[in-house]
């Protein structure tokens, strides 16, 4: 919703300044089209040229994620938290024998069924299912553990910010790309240098339209996509750290309870559960 009203304001300040200045949007109108082909054109063909065919997927499904925002809300950090509670607590008082079931086949178990969201995020249970795996190989490390589990964030984070870094990349260019379409102007300008004044006039202003379009939408409109797709990418990270304090927490020898409540500690402020609220969710699960 921000960035509909975001692209509205761009568009209303920008053009509404320039109208009530006493500007005539003739000239913009007319060359626009042309200059947005060059521009924008050789914009996605450079997107081709620099990224692989994965990430410029991925920008295309990040545009939808920058609308909609981080997918995990309110609700999905508390099923964690109940998830990671039962799994931890489950290892502490049944034994690794009886984690077996649930970390060999997560898609069947009857506690990780519980919650499909985060089921159905690959990573997610597979960097859960993979660290107690280790740990039922006897790897108890917590300094090990956390090594490694770290080692498996960066890479996962690095791979979900290359569709932010392609747009950023995009938004550096255009400004360029801007200039390249009023030099091709200036130069379609200069074979008429005969005509009078006034004719060069026009042209001289539909070149400069190129420069004005390759900045107002770099700075207007990617560069902005491009911040708030990273945004988008690391709160979703959190998700993940939390699976990263909970698991390192239980290692170091802490009651479940204690290992939830460091996980907690880290969640998003807008999407951080309260004590309270946490502890009626935990005995609900005991309940069941």
């Amino acid at each position: 919703m921000f960035q509909i009203i975001g692209i509205i304001v761009v568009f209303v300040m920008v053009f509404g300044g320039f109208l009530l200045a006493g500007g005539d949007m003739g000239p913009i109108l007319h060359s626009a089209p042309y200059e947005l082909m060059i521009i924008c054109g050789s914009a996605v063909g450079a997107l081709l040229i620099g990224n692989s065919g994965k990430t410029i997927m991925a920008v295309g499904s990040g545009l939808g994620k920058l609308m909609a925002g981080p997918k995990w809300k309110k609700k999905d950090y508390a099923d964690l938290l109940a998830l990671l509670f039962t799994l931890t607590k489950t290892m502490k008082t049944k034994g690794v024998i009886a984690l077996e079931a649930h970390i060999e086949n997560p898609s069947e178990s009857a506690i990780f069924t519980l919650y499909p969201k985060i089921l159905k995020d690959h990573f997610a249970k597979d960097f859960i299912c993979d660290t107690l795996r280790m740990m039922t190989m006897n790897l108890e490390d917590p300094h090990q553990v956390e090594d490694n589990m770290e080692a498996q964030l960066e890479k996962h984070h690095h791979d979900a910010s290359n569709p932010a870094h392609a747009l950023q990349n995009m938004a550096d260019g255009l400004p360029a790309l801007g200039i390249v379409a009023a030099v091709l102007g200036i130069i379609k300008t200069m074979g008429a240098i005969t005509e009078p004044p006034e004719y060069l006039g026009r042209m001289i202003g539909s070149a400069l339209v190129g420069t004005f379009l390759g900045v107002f939408i770099a700075y207007g409109f990617v560069g902005p996509m491009a911040a708030r797709l990273q945004q988008v990418v690391d709160e979703e990270g959190a998700f993940y750290k939390i699976i990263q304090a909970v698991l390192v927490a239980h290692l170091h020898g802490n009651a479940a309870q204690i290992s939830i409540e460091m996980g907690r500690g880290i969640v998003p402020s807008s999407a951080q559960p309260s004590f309270a609220e946490l502890e009626d969710t935990l005995d609900n699960i005991e309940a069941v």
